[in-house]
């Protein structure tokens, strides 16, 4: 009874010590990828969100002036040619 008590316990310790030796296999490995990511998304170059975003709003208003102006290009040319239709206008030659 003695033999197969110890056996037992020895093989409770060599798992329990398995087990931790695993955890921190696992822990070393999760830090490991975690640098290579950081590191491979460094070289990336990637913009963050706020960057993102602010450049986002400046092309946003950019678009809304550009069609304002647009707007206003097609009424002056509306405009000019009316001008050139009406009579007694006359034109240089």
């Amino acid at each position: 009874m003695q033999t197969e008590n110890k056996f037992f316990d020895d093989f409770a310790r060599l798992a329990g010590g398995a087990f931790n030796a695993f955890g921190a296999f696992k822990t070393e490995f999760e830090s490991q990828m975690r640098q290579q990511m950081e590191s491979m998304l460094a070289r990336l170059k990637l913009v963050t969100r706020e960057e993102f975003e602010a450049v986002q709003a400046m092309a946003a208003k950019a678009r809304e002036e550009q069609e304002a102006l647009a707007k206003r290009v097609a009424a002056l040319e509306a405009r000019l040619g009316a001008q050139a239709d009406s009579p007694g206008q006359t034109e240089a030659h």
